[in-house]
């Protein structure tokens, strides 16, 4: 029994090294110690982190060419709701109530490849309406928000290139 856990681990590993190297999106992180509010502790921060991580690889691998890299340099995060302490849970807790406490995720990105012109720009990607519509009706998973989010800043911006609001792409 002594070997299966290290065995498991080293291959947990290498699938996660394996997806990494297949993925056309690197995503880095800037002071993440200092972002407005990616988890309570430490740990949360790093789950978080990797979750988001995760979410931007998997929207890569759907709607990317295997010749487009895509370069994502996370600045800040603020994750929808705001933490609450909670004495039966023994631990803070993540309120989320609809105003201003939006989802913003502040970013600078580089698409190239794919036979088009490259594409980079600097956003600061929020969702102000977060809170109502379907996709808030089934919020279950952590950072449900923040995901649909990217979601949909992901698909305007790099697939099918929309400029920001009041700005060029």
């Amino acid at each position: 029994m002594r070997f299966f856990k290290p065995a498991l681990i080293l291959v947990s590993l290498a699938t996660t090294a394996a997806t990494a190297a297949a993925t056309p999106v690197e995503v880095s992180f800037v002071n993440p110690p200092g972002f407005s509010d990616a988890g309570s502790t430490v740990w949360e921060r790093e789950a978080n982190l990797r979750a988001l991580t995760e979410h931007l690889q998997s929207l890569g691998a759907r709607y990317l060419s295997a010749d487009q890299t895509l370069k994502v340099v996370v600045l800040d995060v603020d994750l929808a709701g705001s933490m609450r302490p909670s004495g039966r849970a023994g631990h803070d807790l993540r309120v989320v109530r609809g105003g201003a406490d939006w989802p913003r995720i502040n970013l600078r990105y580089t698409l190239q490849g794919g036979g088009q012109p490259g594409l980079s720009g600097e956003e600061s990607v929020a969702d102000l309406d977060y809170s109502h519509g379907f996709t808030a009706q089934r919020a279950s998973r952590p950072l449900h928000y923040e995901e649909h989010m990217l979601d949909v800043w992901f698909k305007a911006r790099l697939v099918e290139r929309r400029a920001p609001a009041g700005g060029r792409p």
